[in-house]
């Protein structure tokens, strides 16, 4: 079994780790010939099924397994993950790969930073510090030393290389057998939502004014009610004993269903949704609505740091499931959404 790889997109994985680590703490990581996926179900919230093409983040992908298309799984603390990503943010270069210390599985990140600075010394050793991830702890290796020459005042270069490793544990096929998305209707309402960072905002503002206002424990989150039509309305609610408040967001587009993937269109939910909104879809019949977790919410949305667009799907009083896109390659390839979100629905 072996993983090796450069990172070509620091920035990237590390923003897209962190959106994930919001929502738990361990996630489990499937590497194959064809992607690399992150799969977060955690005991109570949203759970979140990602797929990032291997050469959106790597640059080279060294994978070996006897498991077919040489597939591996790992459970990874996503969020020491994140914190290991972050310290090589401004790296000069990094690796990862999949090793075994004191027969302790681990994904090991080599991070390479050069530096200049002036000074009189002749020779002068590369830092190299390694540092397990979360320990705070150093272990200078004093057989890794490189050196560089410099000349009176002139700058020279100065190369730290640092090494955080990551306990991670590896899963066998069979357990991982048994993990599957959640199956969902049929929409009934698809629209893109507007920039994260706005509805974060409004939502969070929804929050703080429903527990400023209510009677009950401010550990109890509240519930915000999401609705959309087929017609570009967004809206967001929030209702208390004293408070009743929502947000309208309107021009919102409408993804566009292909016809190869859906030739009954005239019978489709969000078809007869439109029907049912009137002729300026105000009727109440043609908006579907949700309700979530406010606190749930407000970490899903951190995934606004990362990307592009979003597509919402409405099932009314069931679920809302959101399609994420990150930014677009080198050739202006949007390709599929990375990251899938399944939010369950509260009763009223």
């Amino acid at each position: 079994m072996r993983f090796k790889s450069q990172i070509r997109n620091v920035n990237l994985l590390a923003k897209f780790c962190a959106s994930l680590a919001s929502l738990g703490q361990i996630a489990w990581c499937r590497l194959n010939d064809e992607d690399v996926q992150f799969t977060i179900i955690p005991d109570k919230g949203s759970q979140v099924w990602s797929v990032l093409r291997p050469e959106m983040i790597f640059d080279t992908y060294i994978l070996q397994s006897a498991s077919p298309q040489n597939t591996i799984n790992l459970e990874v603390p996503i969020q020491a993950l994140s914190r290991a990503l972050k310290s090589a943010l401004g790296s000069t270069s990094t690796q990862i790969r999949l090793t075994k210390k004191n027969n302790v599985p681990m994904l090991s990140l080599t991070i390479v930073t050069n530096t200049f600075s002036s000074g009189n010394n002749v020779v002068a050793a590369a830092n190299t510090a390694r540092e397990r991830a979360g320990a705070g702890a150093f272990d200078f290796d004093d057989n890794d030393l490189s050196f560089n020459e410099t000349q009176g005042e002139a700058a020279r270069e100065r190369e730290t290389v640092i090494t955080q490793d990551i306990p991670v544990k590896v899963l066998a096929m069979e357990v991982v057998e048994r993990l599957h998305q959640p199956r969902t209707p049929e929409p009934d309402v698809n629209i893109c939502l507007p920039p994260l960072t706005q509805v974060k905002t409004i939502s969070e503002r929804f929050t703080r004014l429903a527990l400023a206002t209510t009677k009950t424990s401010s550990s109890v989150s509240p519930r915000l009610e999401l609705s959309a039509n087929m017609y570009g309305s967004l809206k967001i609610s929030v209702k208390t004993d004293a408070l009743n408040i929502s947000s309208r967001w309107t021009g919102l587009a409408h993804p566009e269903l292909d016809p190869a993937f859906f030739p009954d269109m005239a019978n489709h939910p969000t078809t007869r949704m439109k029907e049912l909104g009137g002729p300026n879809g105000e009727n109440e019949a043609g908006w579907s609505k949700v309700r979530i977790d406010a606190k749930d919410w407000s970490r899903v949305l951190s995934v606004g740091r990362v990307c592009t667009k979003v597509i919402a799907c409405f099932i009314n009083e069931g679920a809302l499931v959101l399609y994420v896109y990150l930014p677009a390659d080198e050739h202006g390839d949007e390709g599929d959404p990375c990251l899938t979100y399944y939010i369950s629905s509260f009763d009223a």
